[in-house]
């Protein structure tokens, strides 16, 4: 595995292997890998063979009261696991490299912004789009893959691509999560043992999301009330938002159907979490790996 921290070096590496017929695949990461990382890794190799992964903490994408600073970071860790997994080049450079200067020009999220974690992380998809964009021109890739987990991020940079016609496929890979179902994230890392034991409802009421609709249950209103139902049983939990919606627009809907998106974000002590399912799938499909 080569690790490149310059953008012309990046560049450089990627352009002679798609110079000599090969593809090239990409998982942009802010670090602190998982299993949940190392899925994505091994989509992106059984698609493109090289794989490219960055480590970058990007800044633009956290508010002045999120958790930039505390962010996990543990370099040394990640570079054992992603050499070990089979990625072929590792990308970390440096904010000084990715900004080296104050930006001006952003890419703006629009509508599909204006519901779940939009209107509660202002700023956040316009940073978030905008780093991706950039990070697609420095590596360019064949495809990039991106976790379900993030259901509106993935989506939102898959129309990014579209709209701008990138010539990178984004791929949204299934989402993986622990035994207990809890998605695999990050922040899990965060959690006392109390806050990690209360996080297990998040993907309880999915399931009891799920299971109202897999009776036959088609109102947003009742679907989501099982689901409430669930967190309720949790009172550690302060649930931010739980939402029924459209995937083409993630705008909330009425009735339900296979392809409605079912997405919460809820608060653990201090720290934030967010999940979703597709109705017509739930939990049961994603990858189960040990805590």
């Amino acid at each position: 595995m080569i690790e490149l921290t310059t953008i012309q070096d990046m560049r450089e590496w990627s352009r002679a292997r798609r110079a000599g017929g090969g593809r090239v695949g990409f998982v942009p990461t802010m670090g602190f890998l998982h299993e949940g990382h190392f899925q994505l890794v091994d989509r992106a190799r059984a698609e493109a063979g090289a794989v490219v992964l960055s480590v970058f903490v990007n800044p633009t994408q956290f508010g002045p009261a999120e958790d930039f600073s505390r962010y996990p970071r543990d370099l040394a860790r990640d570079r054992t696991g992603a050499a070990a997994r089979g990625v072929s080049c590792l990308f970390v450079p440096l904010v000084e490299e990715m900004y080296p200067r104050p930006g001006v020009v952003t890419v703006q999220p629009g509508p599909l912004a204006d519901h779940l974690c939009g209107p509660r992380r202002p700023g956040h998809f316009a940073g978030v789009l905008t780093v991706v964009a950039k990070l697609f021109h420095i590596v360019e890739p064949d495809i990039a893959v991106f976790g379900r987990k993030d259901v509106q991020q993935a989506l939102l940079i898959r129309r990014m691509a579209a709209d701008l016609d990138l010539p990178t496929t984004v791929s949204i890979a299934p989402t993986t999560r622990a035994a207990d179902g809890l998605a695999l994230s990050s922040r899990n890392g965060y959690l006392s043992s109390e806050e990690r034991r209360a996080a297990g409802a998040i993907p309880r009421s999915l399931d009891a999301g799920h299971a109202a609709f897999s009776r036959g249950e088609r109102r947003a209103g009742t679907v989501l009330a099982a689901a409430r139902a669930a967190l309720a049983a949790e009172p550690a939990l302060e649930v931010e938002y739980l939402e029924a919606v459209d995937p083409d627009r993630l705008a909330p809907v009425d009735a339900v159907e296979a392809d409605t998106i079912l997405a919460l974000a809820a608060r653990a002590g201090r720290t934030r979490l967010i999940d979703n399912i597709i109705l017509g799938q739930g939990t049961a499909a994603d990858a189960r790996v040990a805590r």
